[in-house]
């Protein structure tokens, strides 16, 4: 993990902890390394001034302690000691040697199958824990996976959303990071611990690819991608894919459990490691080239601003961006990603939220016809053309066997006489 020199503004002892470095700074907080007296490293974190003062902000730190207090288990860094009503509050936790995914993979690149699905089983291990304490983690991604010596290690609890915890979302906020957000947490829905297995699955296909499953783009259009597109996995390997692509399902009920997660990647990790190849894959769309032309602008827009209030009751947190009221519109029950929607809500169905198989025949469809009226333009066009020169050829030979205009005959010579001229009187 990078570290920094503590600027001029960082404090320098904070409780029983004397500060070294910096770790790093986020939404509500900057990250300490610090010690105390006997030696014991921690990550400290810090309230930022311009937030002390903030009750709502004191609350979601409140229970980003409480989150780490519920948790059992090697999953997570454990909490040592915290000060909730110090001027500026702060906790800290056990210090996690190692960087996160995100670091490790754009520093050495993706991730053999192998090594995904031993960090996978571990981490979905970890997640039976997270979700036993009764705590929804909601911002699970690349960036929140600590590569520990023993193992990966989940952090940042600032938005997790606890039983019985109070809700500080406000309506017509998503929360979360785009590109690892469940499709309810985009429509304000309920969380549950099937949010952060779809985030656990985009987070498999960060560490074998290096990208989001749904590529890059602003909010708004990756947004709207989560809810309305398939995953891209064709760069997956075989192995991983069908699990993968399970975890991104639309509907949560169709998510398998972190339970099922574990074991199965824990088998797929130890098949991996002896090098026995993985069964072709089945019903995973996998790209044959370039992306399709993904929604930007308007369209982008228009589905931003779509969104349905969050569900009463529903997650706390942080926000990433503001979503008004939607435009009336109806969507069949049936449709995909419908489930999770408040009731009284619903969504415009999008040609792009129909099945593979439908999508796929409707673009052959469309490019049979698109060949099919440029061909109609060149025939017309050619014939054409060769009727307008075959005219213009019988113009140019009748020219030259008719008379020309106003031409008259020639008279003959008047008859000439034998003999001498007539003299003149």
């Amino acid at each position: 993990m990078a570290m920094m020199r503590l600027r001029r503004e960082d404090p320098r002892v904070v409780g029983a902890f004397r500060l070294h470095r910096r770790l790093g700074a986020g939404g509500m907080g900057v990250v300490y390394l610090g010690a105390d007296k006997r030696g014991q490293r921690v990550a400290l974190k810090v309230i930022r001034p311009e937030l002390a003062e903030d009750q709502e902000f004191r609350s979601r730190f409140a229970r980003e302690v409480s989150a780490a207090r519920r948790i059992r288990g090697g999953c997570t860094a454990r909490l040592v000691a915290a000060d909730l009503e110090a001027e500026r509050p702060w906790f800290a936790t056990q210090y996690v040697p190692g960087p996160s995914l995100h670091d490790k993979v754009a520093e050495h690149g993706v991730l053999p199958a192998a090594e995904v699905a031993s960090i996978g089983a571990a981490l979905a291990e970890g997640l039976v824990a997270v979700h036993e304490a009764g705590v929804v983690h909601r911002d699970l991604k690349p960036s929140n996976i600590l590569l520990s010596p023993k193992g990966p290690r989940i952090i940042d609890f600032g938005i997790a959303w606890a039983t019985g915890a109070s809700t500080l979302t406000h309506v017509g906020t998503a929360v979360g990071s785009p590109g690892f957000l469940a499709p309810e947490q985009v429509r304000g829905a309920a969380v549950t611990p099937a949010t952060d297995v779809f985030a656990f699955g985009a987070t498999l296909a960060y560490a074998a690819t290096a990208d989001s499953p749904f590529g890059q783009g602003s909010s708004e259009v990756m947004l709207y991608r989560v809810v309305h597109e398939e995953p891209d996995l064709g760069a997956v390997p075989d192995a991983l894919a069908p699990l993968v692509y399970a975890c991104l399902a639309k509907d949560p009920e169709d998510r398998p459990s972190t339970v099922q997660l574990s074991e199965r990647l824990g088998e797929i990790a130890t098949r991996e490691a002896r090098g026995i190849g993985a069964p072709r894959r089945e019903g995973v769309p996998k790209a044959a080239g370039p992306r399709p032309e993904r929604p930007v602008g308007r369209r982008a827009e228009e589905y931003a601003q779509q969104q349905t209030a969050p569900r009463a009751g529903a997650g706390t947190g942080r926000t990433t961006g503001r979503t008004p009221s939607p435009a009336p519109a109806s969507r069949p029950s049936g449709a995909p990603g419908a489930s999770g929607v408040r009731s009284g809500t619903s969504h415009p169905q999008h040609p792009s939220s129909r099945t593979p198989a439908a999508r796929r025949a409707q673009g052959a469809s469309q490019r049979l016809m698109r060949q099919r009226l440029v061909v109609f333009v060149i025939v017309t066009l050619l014939a054409a053309i060769c009727i307008a020169a075959l005219q213009g050829c019988h113009r140019l030979t009748g020219g030259l066997d008719a008379p020309a205009p106003h031409a008259h005959p020639i008279p003959s010579a008047p008859p000439t006489t034998s003999g001498p001229l007539p003299r003149r009187a």
